[in-house]
């Protein structure tokens, strides 16, 4: 069984339509078709708000047995790449035309970004008007923003502090249950962290 499975299989035994958990979760139904059918994975935010939703732990969402051995693996999962735009209205009607796309109202946040899904794929657009200081200048080479996700984002943002591999700003919060980090690259590109949090007390 995979995850995708595995979330229509506790979704219908809750009595949820697609279009309802989509709501329930502030996702489009289209998200949740894609998970369903193994073509995209839910951020953590989502699926621990799914755990909350269905009465089940994230291991059991996940497909893991408490206690087993799992194999070493990378803690980072790519999320989606961010381009950053100067006119975000313009960018959106623009990339809706384009793809074939019309925005649903999930799949935006605001004036801050939107969400495109091409196959299994995510492409958002970041009005830069969210992101302090990047890309003012019209001749900058930086438009993107790489966004990954990690189940402990506390964990990650140590390990990346003590590798010391670049500028790593302190923990922001979007809005509740949306929590992230930002790295520099070398050339200064932004490697944007997400994940669940639990602020130390």
């Amino acid at each position: 069984m995979t995850i995708g499975e595995q979330i229509q299989k506790l979704r219908i035994r809750m009595g949820l339509t697609q279009e309802r958990f989509a709501d329930l979760l502030e996702v489009s139904r289209q998200s949740v078709s894609k998970w369903e059918l193994g073509q995209a994975v839910p951020e953590v935010d989502k699926i621990i708000r799914m755990s909350e939703l269905l009465g089940v732990s994230t291991d059991t969402i996940l497909l893991k047995t408490p206690g087993e051995e799992q194999p070493p693996e990378n803690p980072l999962h790519l999320g989606s790449i961010y381009l950053i735009v100067k006119d975000f209205e313009k960018s959106v009607a623009f990339y809706e035309k384009f793809l074939g796309q019309e925005i649903d109202s999930r799949c935006r946040s605001g004036n801050k970004f939107v969400e495109f899904y091409i196959d299994d794929k995510c492409l958002s657009l970041m009005n830069e008007d969210n992101l302090c200081g990047h890309c003012t200048d019209p001749e900058s080479p930086y438009k993107f923003v790489q966004n990954y996700w990690v189940e402990d984002l506390l964990l990650e943002y140590r390990r990346v502090k003590d590798l010391n591999i670049g500028p790593v700003t302190e923990i922001r919060q979007v809005h509740p249950g949306y929590h992230y980090f930002h790295l520099l690259d070398p050339d200064n590109n932004v490697i944007e962290v997400t994940g669940g949090y639990a602020p130390e007390k």
